[in-house]
């Protein structure tokens, strides 16, 4: 938990993941900020200043903490990349900042610093993505220009381990928590149930001298955490509470199921952004396509033909067909 003088920033009914368990420890979240690129760093130097609850609803995925005057908010994406996630990092860092400062240094004449904001997405899902990507906050903006007023990036780093992304090579915390979830989805790709998938990764790391210190301190509570992470009933739930969120939004008022599918087809385009991202500023008639497009089976052969293209013109070809 985050203490703010004396103060905790907290929501008792939200769930720790084991992601925030793991780099909740100084030690762990210092590794982290060096390989960023960003120096090294004390374990003293870390101040936590989380905001419980507020970029995903019944579970606890989110950090952020106070380091060499910045302010990084990191996240872990268990299954799919969240679109929205600039526009939840922008309410978030308004948020944090209130809670960091005193309301009347605003009123003052002379400029009044304040911490860098850096905001990470640590996706280990099992959809496409590549190593690395930038999400931006002009992309929700209704109205485009070239040099919006206002912008919010969010670096997205896949840490699966067939990913390969430096992080990975840098920071040996990231490793080994990467590799205890590949071990995880390794047992239930081969048909394990869930708690034994779980159990046997657990003796794994201890084998292997994966997590060691971790396991030692918290190894029940960990299983615990991942038990209510990878739960269907637990994950139904959170699903169903974002649809009803994104439903209010959007005026949507013909229930949940209904949400679920537009969120499943919103997450579908964003694999194929994330593809298509490569080859430069998507054209907006291939945007506009992919937007309007309904059918969840035309969209899974876009974004599995979207990483082989050379050209936009090639992915034209390629929707056409």
């Amino acid at each position: 938990m985050a203490k703010q003088e004396g103060k905790t920033i907290a929501n008792r009914k939200v769930k720790d993941s084991a992601f925030t368990a793991y780099f909740g420890e100084p030690e762990n979240a210092c590794k982290l900020y060096a390989a960023l690129g960003d120096g090294e760093v004390s374990p003293e130097d870390i101040t936590y200043v989380t905001l419980e609850g507020v970029l995903f609803i019944a579970r606890k995925n989110d950090l952020a903490f106070t380091v060499k005057n910045r302010v990084l908010v990191i996240s872990e994406h268990q299954s799919t990349i969240n679109e929205n996630m600039p526009l939840r990092d922008l309410l978030y860092l308004g948020r944090t900042l209130e809670k960091l400062l005193d309301e009347r240094m605003i009123y003052r004449r002379r400029l009044f610093q304040i911490p860098t904001p850096e905001f990470y997405v640590f996706y280990n899902g099992d959809e496409p993505c590549p190593p690395e990507k930038i999400m931006r906050l002009s992309d929700a903006f209704l109205d485009k220009t070239e040099h919006p007023m206002v912008e919010l990036k969010v670096k997205v780093i896949n840490i699966n381990l067939p990913s390969g992304h430096r992080l990975l090579r840098d920071c040996r915390p990231m490793y080994e928590y990467s590799w205890f979830i590949q071990r995880i989805k390794d047992y239930l790709g081969a048909g394990w149930i869930r708690d034994e998938a779980i159990t046997q990764a657990v003796r794994d790391c201890k084998e292997e001298g994966i997590l060691t210190e971790f396991m030692r301190e918290h190894g029940s509570e960990v299983v615990n955490m991942l038990y209510t992470q990878w739960n269907y009933d637990d994950a139904v739930a959170v699903e169903r509470e974002e649809a009803y969120e994104e439903g209010l939004n959007r005026g949507i008022t013909k229930g949940v199921t209904e949400g679920i599918a537009k969120g499943r087809l919103a997450e579908s385009r964003q694999v194929i952004y994330t593809f298509l991202d490569h080859l430069g500023e998507i054209p907006q008639d291939i945007r506009s396509r992919i937007e309007s497009e309904q059918d969840a089976k035309v969209l899974k052969q876009w974004y599995t033909a979207a990483p082989g293209v050379k050209s936009f013109e090639e992915f034209r070809l390629c929707m056409d067909r």
